[in-house]
């Protein structure tokens, strides 16, 4: 009788689950970097007042 296959399969299925194990654990990772990314934005410039006079029209007269 020999062994070899069922061994084989065995080493198989534990490399399929260390494989996943570690992709999980990048992905982790991914997701805090880009966590951190977005949180170090700077916050969005505030829209001026609807009432406010400078910038709403543009000289062209050259």
């Amino acid at each position: 009788m020999n062994i070899a296959p069922a061994a084989s399969v065995a080493h198989v299925q534990t490399a399929d689950g260390v494989s996943v194990m570690m992709l999980r654990k990048v992905l982790d990772m991914q997701q805090a970097n880009a966590a951190q990314l977005i949180a170090s934005l700077p916050a969005a410039p505030q829209a001026p007042a609807p009432d406010a006079t400078l910038g709403r029209s543009v000289d062209t007269y050259a």
